[in-house]
């Protein structure tokens, strides 16, 4: 790898790569079309990462035909990919810029007028923006599909197809996944090359630093034991099928005295971005999400993750325990099941490869506590701290709209910058856009 991107691996503490790494790095610096498959949180995003910004290292982007491209299928995802990658491109003096929905279509596309040599994106902008004619892909030599299979269950495999038919057809192509099966195989067949195959982390069930819980409880103290569960000393991810019932848990657990945030499809995206950042820093200790949240999230330390509702297949169960006992920390994921919902909570469990510990618990249960450190809430509510929007002023002293004003963001680093992620390249604000997944009844959001 070139001097500058060992430097800030040293710089960054990472000397000892993870098995995906160790196992692909090898066959995608040497410019050989890659297969990858492991867990969520194996250490991916570096994986791709590294050889997509040695092999685009001392090239220089035209205006609109980024060089490499990264896509993926959450904004969450794409940010973390973002943040992930910025200081080894920066180190390398490579332009980085996220095309995400939700966020200002304008400064997206004077971000590619400027020149990026790197562009990670959602499916649906990315195809905005190609067909306003902002965005030309015929010189992206290296393109990188992440969490190819839930892009593939999310509906954009047609939109994928269509943006992997314009890239350089001699380029190099990664694509990494939890699972690799499906479309997710179609795609491999159409469009790579002769790959590398390598897996690691065999099976997201049998991660031993993982314990997997049944929770039996009735309909009738269900919400009870979420609100104690909420009410634990340390941070908990819960998971619910609605962005409705996302809202109405967040409300109840405000008013019980638990900082609760919400995070769902119908949140804008500096919601879901401050949102996310209070529960990083603790701020917010009870984050109830849709499957949103399953992928693409990256919190420290977090150690339980609870499925509200039960999830409706096993890829969805795997993902959104992938959010604890990542790189190696422990964590539980535990369930809470109604009677009606035990069989087929248990072929969702056969099929994902888990034995998951089955317990019957009330709210008040010593059991309940010890499993998961529920306690009686305070009773006091609380509300969450929501930071001012600052009102930018347009011509003739009216306010300018969200993300649609004349001016750029400032670069990271710059002065106002405020080291924004992505170069500083994505805006906040603007309508969303059309790069969300479509809604399935009873799993929107």
């Amino acid at each position: 790898m070139p001097e500058p991107l060992l430097a800030e691996l040293g710089r960054q503490g990472v000397t000892v790569p993870f098995p995906i790494q160790a196992a692909t790095l090898p066959s995608s610096l040497a410019g050989r079309d890659v297969l990858g498959r492991g867990r969520t949180g194996s250490g991916k995003t570096l994986a791709f990462g590294l050889a997509l910004l040695a092999r685009t290292a001392g090239s220089r982007a035209e205006a609109r035909q980024p060089l490499a491209l990264v896509l993926v299928p959450t904004r969450e995802l794409a940010q973390q990919v973002t943040d992930a990658l910025t200081p080894y491109a920066r180190a390398l003096r490579l332009r980085l810029t996220t095309v995400v929905g939700g966020l200002s279509v304008r400064r997206q596309a004077l971000a590619l007028r400027d020149g990026a040599e790197i562009v990670v994106a959602t499916p649906g902008r990315l195809r905005d923006l190609v067909e306003r004619g902002d965005c030309r892909l015929d010189k992206v030599a290296i393109t990188v599909l992440d969490e190819a299979d839930q892009m593939s269950d999310l509906g954009f495999l047609p939109q994928v197809t269509a943006l992997l038919r314009q890239v350089r057809p001699d380029g190099q192509r990664m694509l990494f996944s939890a699972t690799l099966d499906g479309d997710v195989d179609r795609l491999v067949r159409s469009f790579l090359t002769n790959p590398v195959r390598h897996s690691v982390d065999p099976s997201a069930g049998s991660v031993t630093t993982l314990a997997h819980h049944l929770l039996r409880v009735t309909a009738e103290d269900k919400r009870a034991a979420t609100v104690r569960i909420a009410a634990r000393d340390g941070r908990v991810l819960f998971f619910l099928d609605s962005k409705r019932a996302v809202d109405r848990l967040t409300t109840g657990l405000l008013a019980a005295g638990v900082r609760a945030g919400a995070l769902h499809g119908g949140k804008s995206q500096p919601q879901r971005t401050r949102v996310l950042t209070q529960f990083k820093s603790g701020e917010v200790t009870a984050l109830v999400a849709t499957n949103v949240a399953a992928r693409g999230i990256h919190i420290d330390d977090l150690d339980l993750v609870v499925n509200v509702d039960p999830p409706a297949d096993h890829k969805d169960y795997l993902h959104r325990g992938g959010r604890t006992a990542r790189a190696g920390a422990s964590g539980s994921v535990v369930t809470l099941v109604l009677p009606e919902q035990r069989r087929d909570t248990d072929r969702l469990m056969a099929k994902a490869g888990i034995v998951a510990q089955s317990t019957a618990v009330h709210s008040e249960d010593a059991e309940l506590a010890r499993i998961t450190g529920a306690r009686q809430p305070s009773g006091v509510p609380v509300a969450v701290h929501v930071p001012a929007q600052p009102v930018r002023v347009g011509r003739g002293g009216a306010p300018a709209g969200g993300g649609r004003g004349r001016g750029r963001a400032p670069r990271a680093g710059a002065p106002g910058g405020g080291g924004a992620p992505a170069a500083g390249r994505a805006g906040h604000g603007g309508r969303t856009g059309r790069s969300q997944a479509p809604a399935r009844r009873g799993r929107a959001g």
